[in-house]
C-alpha cells in the first residue's frame, strides 16, 4: 500500500480532515444532508463520497476515512504516462495539426479540415484566422489511423 498523503488538496476535492468528519458523523447515524451542512459541502458530494469510497470488508459497506482517502488517491492516479511525452514523432505530428502548420515535403501547405464560410455581419473578413485551418483533437485521432495504418506507436 502506498503512503497516505495528508496534504491539503484544493477546495475541489475532499480533504482527509473532511473525510474523517464524514466518518464520525456517519457513525453517529447522521443523514447525508446534515453531514453536508456540517462540513460545508454539497449533499451530492457527500453522497457520492459515501458510495464510492466506502470499505466493503465483511460484505456491507462501512465508511472509513483512511480507506476512503486511499481509494480516492488510487482513483486519481493516472495509470501510465501519455504517449505524447515519450513519442517525439507523434508529438510533432499532433502539434503541427493543432497549430494549423501542416506542410507537404515539397513545402506546400496542406489544407486542414473544411470549415463553413465565415458570415461576420458587423466585422470585415479577417485574414488571420489560423484557428480555422487547425485540426481538432478528434480529427487528429481519426487521421492518425489513416496516415499510420501499420504503425501502432503513432496511435
Amino acid at each position: 500500500m502506498s503512503p497516505l498523503s495528508l496534504d491539503e488538496p484544493t477546495g475541489r476535492y475532499l480533504s482527509f480532515v473532511e473525510r474523517e468528519e464524514i466518518a464520525l458523523l456517519k457513525a453517529q447515524h447522521k443523514g447525508v444532508r446534515e453531514i453536508a451542512r456540517t462540513i460545508g459541502r454539497d449533499p451530492g458530494t457527500v453522497s457520492r463520497e459515501l458510495r464510492r469510497n466506502a470499505a466493503t470488508r465483511g460484505g456491507k459497506p462501512v465508511y472509513r476515512a483512511v480507506v476512503a482517502q486511499w481509494k480516492a488517491q488510487q482513483a486519481a492516479k493516472r495509470p501510465k504516462t501519455a504517449k505524447l511525452v515519450h513519442n517525439d514523432r507523434l508529438r510533432e505530428y499532433v502539434q503541427d495539426r493543432i497549430a494549423g502548420n501542416v506542410r507537404r515535403p515539397d513545402g506546400e501547405i496542406v489544407a486542414g479540415p473544411t470549415t463553413p464560410q465565415w458570415k461576420g455581419l458587423n466585422k470585415p473578413h479577417r485574414q488571420d484566422r489560423r484557428w480555422s485551418t487547425a485540426w481538432s483533437p478528434e480529427q487528429i485521432a481519426q487521421r492518425l489511423k489513416v496516415d499510420f495504418r501499420d504503425d501502432e506507436s503513432m496511435r
